[in-house]
């Protein structure tokens, strides 16, 4: 990927925006939870519709154990260490959530990643009581900062494990802990912010979804905001059953925006936060209303499951799972989404289409978006446990993996009639397909100081 000479990743948003298109990109492909023997492994495939093997999975790098759950990762350098000539965006951090083992891969070779260092998982819990390895973000310090869902137990709430740029356990991040769950976070330095969210605790949401457990108050309903510097909470935002399970949190990328969201997946519902003189505010702004369903006891919600911001901060991207769609927004006003493009493709209501000849089986889940914010790519696995009770075909017809194109000047989406991966046919069988990312940065992982 071509980009200024002196340090990973872009300068700015709006330079990264100008990078070429994406040629190959990064996809963790699992068999935890499938009755397949075999470990979950990365999967490099083909994006770049110039190339022979184009919208095919071209390398494979299978870890040496089986049962990791491979779930999300991150680099171990991007664009807030632009700048920095010693570093590059070489190494993948790629945590398994379930057997909270931390691989480290080296991406020398693009196309063909290597094991480079492998992190046990009693090494971390006895430095710092934590497991269940979840978001990723390098640090303009060389350090690496993981979200951990659990104490060495897998009982709430975690904290954050940090590890330095030889991938060495540092400790704990955070100075004070009154979180009741963790999951997902993202900082913002030049307003000196982190903001979390909160799942539940890995006994919890490891065995599967039980409506006994929300009545029972096991899921999160919370937002963290932090002292970025003094690492301390400085405010919590209780969200109230109507913002149960806030999952995924995106801040602007423009680095001067105190704007931010956050999908509250069983609640079905986007929140917006700002900062307005000394506190931060939280408002509801777009809420998708549950469906009644013959066969459940219950209205189904949409369970949005991931959101991401394009790299002009202009759409929001979601993805609700159970109802199986994906919507675009348009967020100019920030309080104010309009909603500009939806697309289905799967899901229990019914909606389901065909690509390339394939039925559509799943909800769509995990989004990555082009830097130029033209192609959207998703795949249909949340987590196998949950997969297998509420999509049970997945475990033998495999994922999905679809490119859809983005109207930026009016909004709209559009499925990519020409791409399609089926994981359904893998050597050794039907594997499950979860996030994404580009050797050149992406809209997820990238902050700017």
């Amino acid at each position: 990927m071509a980009h200024s000479c002196c340090g990973p990743g872009y300068a700015s948003p709006q330079i990264a925006m100008q990078a070429e298109p994406e040629k190959i990109l990064y996809a963790i492909a699992l068999y935890t939870g499938t009755g397949i023997e075999q470990p979950d492994y990365l999967a490099t495939i083909d994006v770049d519709p110039n190339s022979s093997t184009y919208s095919q999975i071209i390398h494979r790098l299978p870890m040496p154990y089986i049962g990791d759950e491979l779930h999300h990762f991150g680099w171990n350098a991007c664009s807030s260490c632009h700048g920095d000539s010693s570093k590059s965006r070489r190494f993948l951090v790629i945590p398994g959530i379930r057997s909270s083992r931390i691989y480290i891969l080296d991406t020398a070779d693009p196309k063909a990643p290597k094991i480079h260092k492998i992190i046990e998982p009693e090494t971390i819990k006895s430095k710092t009581n934590l497991s269940a390895p979840h978001t990723v973000h390098c640090l303009a310090n060389s350090e690496i900062m993981i979200s951990m869902l659990g104490d060495s137990q897998g009982n709430a709430p975690g904290g954050f494990l940090l590890l330095n740029d030889n991938f060495e356990i540092i400790g704990r991040w955070e100075e004070n802990n009154d979180l009741k769950f963790n999951y997902d976070f993202w900082y913002q330095p030049r307003h000196n912010v982190m903001v979390s969210s909160e799942w539940a605790a890995p006994k919890t949401f490891y065995p599967g979804f039980d409506l006994n457990d929300v009545q029972a108050g096991n899921y999160g309903q919370r937002l963290h905001f932090w002292d970025w510097q003094q690492q301390k909470i400085i405010q919590t935002t209780d969200l109230g059953e109507e913002g149960l399970i806030p999952l995924e949190v995106r801040f602007h990328h423009n680095p001067d925006s105190m704007h931010g969201y956050v999908g509250a997946a069983l609640a079905s519902n986007i929140w917006h936060w700002y900062k307005n003189d000394t506190q931060w505010q939280v408002e509801k702004v777009i809420d998708v209303p549950a469906v009644e369903l013959e066969g459940w006891s219950f209205p189904v919600p949409s369970l949005i499951t991931d959101i991401l911001i394009s790299l002009d901060d202009r759409y929001l991207y979601f993805s609700n799972w159970l109802h199986g769609d994906i919507r675009q927004y348009d967020i100019s006003d920030p309080a104010q989404p309009k909603l500009t493009g939806q697309v289905w493709c799967g899901g229990l209501l019914g909606k389901t289409i065909e690509v390339k000849g394939q039925q559509l089986y799943g909800g769509p889940q995990m989004l990555q978006l082009s830097l130029d914010g033209k192609r959207l790519y998703v795949t249909n696995s949340l987590f196998s446990t949950w997969d297998n009770q509420f999509y049970p075909d997945l475990a033998s017809k495999g994922s999905y993996m679809l490119q859809i194109d983005c109207n930026l000047e009016e909004g709209g989406l559009e499925i990519n009639q020409d791409f399609y991966i089926d994981f359904g046919k893998e050597p050794n069988g039907a594997a499950r397909a979860h996030e994404m990312r580009y050797p050149g940065g992406d809209c997820t992982s990238d902050i700017w100081l």
